[in-house]
């Protein structure tokens, strides 16, 4: 039974007009026009939904049951019209690991006061794409590379690396900064999945430390604050994820990390624009960066 929206509007306007002389006028379509739609609809049914009589028109007995039903349908579908006028674009930023840090809250505040026309959502996802490869979000905060010719990329930022440790660390939590060589005497725990940390951060030449790995920030944190080792991040991380029995240290001559947002390539993402504008001057981060 393949009835349509159409079909079911002309057969309660001539109800309501009481003719399909003036529910054809109420409608601006012939009166022939009226009636084949609503013999139409008839068909589809199997059944007689209205009576000429001389005044007019009035529902048969089939025609009174459907009516209510009707106008139930029309009026849901008006309301879905309108939900689909009034709706905003949303632009969907997903993140592995800390979103933007410090600049989080922000971008944030920043971009519900624009008038950009797109609302943004940002959100954490499980994998290290955020959710990008499989449509979950339009756009990925990523601070390993995705070496992948499906995306594009854009470097927005560059944040420094901070060596994350146990409160009760108390040589280190006495510490302003410290190097890599003394974090190379510890364990560090690491996030093979999204991290940013591994052997090459050493170099050749100098000492590597044992790793052990982690599947997720909250699994990273839970390692450190129980003393299991130290763990090497973004200082996004710091801002972010906060952690009672945790205490983060810049590191002196570590190399900073580039802060990426990455889409599918190909993709006219809503707001993209906009949102590597505004994170770039979040970050200060000059309008040519790669």
């Amino acid at each position: 039974m393949d009835w349509t929206l159409r079909e079911l509007r002309y057969f309660t306007t001539v109800v309501d007009a009481g003719s399909f002389t003036e529910g054809a006028a109420r409608l601006y379509v012939s009166q022939a026009a009226a009636s084949r739609t609503v013999a139409s609809l008839e068909r589809r049914l199997g059944a007689r939904l209205l009576r000429r009589v001389p005044a007019g028109c009035v529902p048969t007995q089939a025609g009174w049951q459907l009516l209510p039903a009707a106008r139930r349908v029309l009026a849901e579908a008006e309301r879905f019209t309108e939900f689909a006028r009034s709706r905003r674009e949303v632009l969907r930023v997903g993140y592995a690991w800390a979103a933007l840090g410090v600049h989080t809250a922000a971008l944030q505040r920043g971009w519900a006061t624009g008038r950009l026309g797109v609302d943004l959502e940002i959100f954490r996802g499980e994998a290290a794409d955020a959710g990008l490869s499989d449509g979950r979000c339009d756009v990925a905060i990523v601070r390993r590379p995705l070496d992948d010719p499906r995306y594009s990329a854009a470097v927005v930022g560059y944040e420094q690396r901070v060596v994350a440790f146990a409160e009760d660390d108390v040589p280190w939590a006495r510490r302003r900064r410290l190097s890599l060589a003394e974090i190379a005497e510890r364990t560090v725990i690491i996030d093979t999945r999204a991290g940013t940390t591994d052997a090459a951060l050493w170099g050749a030449d100098g000492p590597v430390p044992e790793f052990l790995p982690s599947s997720n920030v909250d699994q990273w944190l839970d390692l450190i604050a129980a003393g299991r080792g130290v763990g090497i991040t973004a200082e996004a991380t710091s801002h972010h994820h906060r952690r009672d029995g945790v205490r983060y240290r810049r590191i002196a001559d570590a190399a900073p990390v580039p802060v990426q947002l990455v889409w599918r390539r190909g993709d006219a993402v809503t707001g993209l624009d906009a949102l590597i504008e505004r994170t770039r001057q979040l970050y200060g981060t000059d309008a040519d960066a790669r």
